[in-house]
């Protein structure tokens, strides 16, 4: 039996009754073109099961997307992980003609990330399909989003931002059940009584505050014998972390263990060694990075609560060139795993 050929857009033309330009017109969105001439098109389409060849489309028009990765503009080991990761996909996905760069964005001025997202244009050789944006979330971040959707600028959050709702979509894991997670590893490790000490770098990180929540559900629910203290945020300042800790240690000589909410645990780690006294509460961290694995190997860490950055970069990528394309997004692939790494499996 000969093989059955796939329908071609002259099919469409053919079976609409209208011209190839016509069917390329409503096949990418573009005005000018009657109701009734797009309905005919699109009957087409569900009659033939007409299924669009973007790659072959693209080559075509010779057409390359090109997608920002909107991070930080300091950080730690995390940082330079994703960002290795980011290096890593680039020839993977110049072959599907996609292009992908890094642009720093300021820490901890909304006004100034929202402006930098005001700048960016859909138009011209240079510009932009899509963005993935790890930034805290705030109004003018949301509201600079929003006019990014409606310039045709597809975005994704990224590690930090809203979850639910998918207005802009999602990239990450469910960080509330992250911080049960740790809650759960917190209550089991725990052999006695006292406080737990929470650190973050900032709680206006919508993940930091998803992860705390999590946290204290899991500890009220299952262990009251341990109290879990206000949230402290360090700023990445040094010489606020070491005082912060000092104090806390100093008010609560019952300390037994420590969250690190956020993805850069090495300042905090480090400045725990001199402030704890002779305390060894238990700590659990997120992340991998080059000190988080060599700290969980000496005994410093008890547990990361850990995601695959490779799978969070490769994924944004999959999920904003399907919202460029308009297609469905697989959700059980973009899916990204909690993981919990100790010493025994690292």
């Amino acid at each position: 039996m000969g093989k059955q050929m796939r329908p071609t857009t002259k099919d469409l033309a053919l079976e609409a009754g209208v011209s190839l330009a016509t069917v390329d017109r409503v096949l990418n969105g573009r005005s000018g073109v009657r109701k009734d001439t797009v309905d005919r098109v699109n009957q087409a389409i569900e009659k033939l099961s007409f299924s669009r060849n973007i790659v072959a489309a693209n080559l075509a028009r010779g057409r390359f997307y090109r997608f920002l990765f909107l991070l930080p503009v300091s950080g730690d080991q995390f940082l330079a992980e994703l960002v290795a990761r980011i290096d890593e996909a680039r020839p993977a996905f110049a072959a599907d003609m996609t292009r992908i760069e890094v642009m720093p964005i300021p820490d901890g001025d909304p006004h100034s990330i929202a402006a930098l997202l005001g700048t960016l244009d859909a138009e011209g050789a240079e510009g932009v399909d899509g963005v993935a944006i790890m930034a805290p979330e705030t109004p003018q971040v949301r509201d600079a989003k929003t006019r990014l959707s409606e310039r045709g600028i597809h975005t994704v959050n990224f590690i930090s931002g809203q979850t639910n709702g998918n207005q802009t979509g999602f990239v990450g894991i469910d960080n509330r059940a992250a911080g049960a997670t740790a809650g759960r590893l917190m209550g089991r490790f725990s052999h006695r009584a006292g406080s737990v000490l929470v650190v973050s770098e900032t709680m206006q990180a919508r993940d930091s505050l998803e992860r705390r929540l999590g946290f204290d559900t899991a500890i009220n629910a299952d262990y009251p014998y341990l109290t879990v203290l206000p949230s402290l945020e360090t700023h990445g300042d040094p010489e606020r972390t070491e005082r912060i800790l000092r104090r806390s240690f100093a008010s609560h000589p019952d300390i037994t263990g420590i969250y690190i909410l956020g993805s850069e645990a090495r300042l905090p780690l480090e400045m725990v060694t001199g402030t704890a006294g002779g305390l060894n509460p238990i700590i659990i961290a997120h992340e991998r990075t080059p000190y988080n694995e060599a700290a969980l190997l000496s005994g410093r860490i008890d547990a990361l609560i850990t995601q695959d950055t490779g799978h969070l970069v490769r994924s944004a990528i999959r999920v904003l060139r399907a919202r460029v394309d308009g297609r469905e997004i697989l959700a059980s692939q973009e899916r990204i795993r909690i993981e919990i790494v100790m010493k025994d499996n690292l």
